[in-house]
């Protein structure tokens, strides 16, 4: 026989609608209707068989028993409607047919209220069908649905998220679906809802197995069927999965949601986004806060390059549930194959959802400056409006009364259209600034507003028509005016220090402002640019302390970009030049780290630290001085010092460069934290490919946990980025104080077939 489950069946409860039309949609010839009355320990059913093309009632009866007559009641009728559908069972279908599991009538009418409960699909609704199923077990100890439906509450548990011990939840759900086998072996249900526990313990081979038992012992099984299709689906096998859902909706032709939101993401990976899309929608029409659908939606618009309807609907997931993070989805997607894992999760990450929880608001007011629009007509004024959001960020940064996000991270934003509120949520901020500016001639405009990052309401807003000239002090002013929306009140030496800009002379901070601009390309023909640039600067005002750092810079840079014709020249350049700047201000904090970072060049390890303990004490909140002084740490074999100096710096630096995360990896890997430091490595690899020094801390961590062959393909991709990769040269840039340091960078890239 072919029976419509209950699932879309109930879909008409409490409708007023004609036999004909249930037929019509749900694909049926005959339909049975009737009414239950229930009064103390009597029973009254009505029940008519009808003809749906014809209209005929098959057969209709009546019938006034005892309360404990319902198993015989229920049998009874069932017999009715075979005959009346001239259907034939043999003894083994009799069998099957009338065997409830209990006789005890109070347990079995427990269980129809637990079945209730969990219906509803509530956290409330799960609590209190786990009560009346441990009710229903008390009664009758060898009723195989009660543990079944108790087995359920603890899986769902793990859906909802509501499990205090995931592991806990997990292995009693497997106790008690494993006793209801025990006590029924041909439970459809329970070999599939074992199915879906090994699947949630990603054992895929076994789900499978327990699932086609499943259908095996009931083909005609709407939940069988899908539950076999969503264990296949999680296998990689999507097509044979689709066939099966697709089954199981022919069952059900109004089928629960996840019947639709499982087959749509597996349309999806096969890259059939047209049925994608369709399979959504409809969960959507049935459910409209279904989180997994719009999951589903946004990852599908992202594959189609709807950006603008991918990034809707990763708004409408933050809006029904504001902690979502693809960090914590990407644990629950039973995917057996990494590359669907990892299509999905960036099809998701590129509509707009966040990897990790919101950041934490600071106990000060806090605000992160977005790079200025150029509205200038010329291209090459791009340096212009990055130096006058820089400088605003600066300026902001040297108040210990504020908490300033670097502008490392708030230029990752830069060309890209974001939202305030997905700014203050990945930085962790409550304010946001933005801005635009034009300069024409001796003419600029600069446009800025304060906004609050949590409502998008406006705080402040103001723009500028001012000389060229006169830029110095419309920075002063848009930055106080920023800070007095921020209601935080400076003394007057604050307010000095804010204004401190190291030159009057307008030409030579223009000059700086496009050496910062090319020395950004972190490239040789960028940093040769930037020196000219810097060069120029200290032509026109000797005294600019800020000019003798940057160019001090580019010296180093050569050697890290090895364009140096001679090391220890330009170390020796950088050293006198960062000295100078030094003298002309000591409180220069950039400089004291980058002097740091001289010292290390020179295996001057304790002044090193010295130099960066200094940065660190003119400005505590400087990533550059934790960064720098923390490098210096990991050399010296303070690993753990160093990784507590990188998390502070990425609080200010929440989006930090790769280079930077490379570091924190490595320390990691070093201090011991190995699968910390892998995890971190991979993280720099999906922003950066090509990031060499990455790949070989890699090789370390793998070499450390014994995972060679995974060392080894690290060693392949290293030898992909620099066919002349050479270890002895690579060994002497190290600069670890401990031989036993670079002698275990060395061994571990040896062993890995490096040479």
């Amino acid at each position: 026989m072919f029976v419509i489950a209950r699932n879309s069946t109930f879909s008409y409860k409490g409708k007023q609608v004609k036999v004909q039309q249930v037929a019509e949609e749900l694909g049926v010839r005959y339909v049975l209707e009737g009414s239950v009355r229930k009064s103390e320990d009597r029973l009254r059913i009505t029940a008519q068989l009808i003809d749906a093309i014809t209209g005929r009632h098959l057969w209709a009866e009546r019938y006034d028993r005892d309360l404990k007559d319902i198993f015989a009641l229920q049998d009874e009728i069932t017999l009715k409607i075979l005959n009346a559908l001239r259907v034939k069972l043999n003894d083994g279908m009799y069998a099957s047919l009338t065997e409830k599991g209990t006789n005890n009538l109070e347990a079995y009418l427990k269980l129809l209220q637990a079945r209730e409960y969990g219906s509803r699909s509530t956290k409330e609704g799960n609590a209190m069908q786990r009560k009346l199923a441990e009710e229903v077990i008390t009664l009758d100890p060898d009723y195989p649905i009660a543990y079944l439906s108790l087995s359920a509450t603890h899986l769902i548990d793990l859906i909802y998220g509501t499990s205090k011990s995931p592991e806990q939840s997990l292995r009693l759900a497997e106790e008690l679906v494993q006793k209801a086998l025990t006590l029924d072996n041909d439970s459809a249900w329970g070999h599939g809802f074992l199915g879906r526990i090994y699947l949630t313990k990603r054992q895929h081979e076994k789900a499978i197995t327990q699932s086609e038992r499943a259908v095996a012992l009931d083909p005609n099984s709407d939940f069988a069927l899908a539950a076999l299709a969503f264990t296949l689906r999680n296998a990689g096998r999507h097509e044979e999965g689709i066939a099966l859902f697709k089954k199981a909706i022919r069952l059900n032709p109004i089928p629960p949601p996840w019947y639709l939101v499982s087959c749509g993401f597996s349309h999806l990976i096969l890259g059939q986004y047209e049925e994608a899309t369709v399979a959504f929608k409809k969960a959507l029409q049935r459910s409209p806060e279904n989180l997994f659908a719009h999951l589903g939606l946004a990852a599908t618009y992202s594959a189609l390059g709807r950006e603008k309807d991918a990034h809707a609907e990763a708004e409408e997931i933050l809006r029904i549930d504001p902690t979502f993070t693809l960090e914590a989805f990407a644990k629950g997607v039973l995917f057996k194959n990494q590359a669907d894992i990892d299509r999905t999760i960036e099809a998701l990450r590129k509509a707009g959802l966040p990897d990790k929880p919101p950041l934490p608001l600071p106990d000060k007011p806090s605000i992160a400056v977005l790079p200025f629009t150029n509205m200038s007509e010329d291209p090459k004024q791009e340096y212009f409006s990055d130096g006058i959001t820089e400088e605003i960020i600066t300026a902001l940064s040297k108040t210990p009364k504020l908490f300033v996000i670097a502008r490392n991270s708030t230029f990752t934003y830069k060309g890209k259209p974001t939202k305030v509120q997905k700014v203050g949520r990945e930085l962790g901020v409550k304010y946001v600034l933005e801005g635009s500016v034009r300069k024409a001639g001796n003419k600029v405009r600069i446009t800025a507003q304060l906004v609050d990052a949590k409502t998008g309401n406006h705080i402040w807003a103001e723009r500028y028509d001012r000389d060229l000239k006169d830029i110095f002090a419309l920075q002063d002013e848009i930055t106080l005016k920023i800070v007095t929306a921020m209601q935080v009140k400076l003394t007057e030496g604050e307010r000095a220090r804010i204004y401190g800009r190291g030159t009057n002379n307008l030409e030579a901070y223009f000059k700086v402002l496009e050496g910062r601009e090319q020395s950004s390309r972190f490239n040789k023909d960028g940093n040769a640019m930037a020196r000219q640039m810097f060069e120029q600067a200290i032509a026109l005002d000797p005294n600019y302390a800020m000019a003798y750092w940057r160019l001090s810079a580019t010296h180093l840079m050569d050697l890290i970009l090895g364009s140096t014709k001679s090391p220890k020249g330009s170390l020796k350049q950088a050293e006198e030049l960062v000295e100078k700047a030094l003298a002309l201000d000591g409180a220069l904090c950039e400089a004291h780290a980058l002097l740091g970072r001289v010292y290390l060049a020179k295996r001057q390890y304790e002044q090193a630290i010295a130099e960066g303990e200094r940065a660190i004490a003119i400005d505590p909140n400087s990533p550059i001085a934790q960064y720098t002084l923390a490098f210096s740490l990991t050399r010296v074999g303070k690993h753990e010092e160093a990784i507590a100096l990188y998390k502070k710096a990425m609080h200010s630096d929440p989006i930090p460069s790769p280079s930077l995360l490379t570091m924190l990896g490595n320390a990691y890997i070093f201090a011991g934290r190995h699968e910390d430091g892998i995890s971190t490595l991979k993280k720099v690899l999906h922003r950066s490919p090509d990031n060499l020094v990455a790949h070989v801390g890699l090789v370390i961590g793998y070499n450390s946990s014994g995972r060679d062959e995974e060392a080894r393909n690290e060693a392949i991709e290293i030898l992909r980025i620099d066919p002349k990769f050479s270890l002895e040269h690579f060994g002497k840039r190290l600069m670890y104080k401990d031989k036993i340091d670079t002698d275990r960078v060395v061994g571990a890239l040896r062993k890995a077939g490096l040479k």
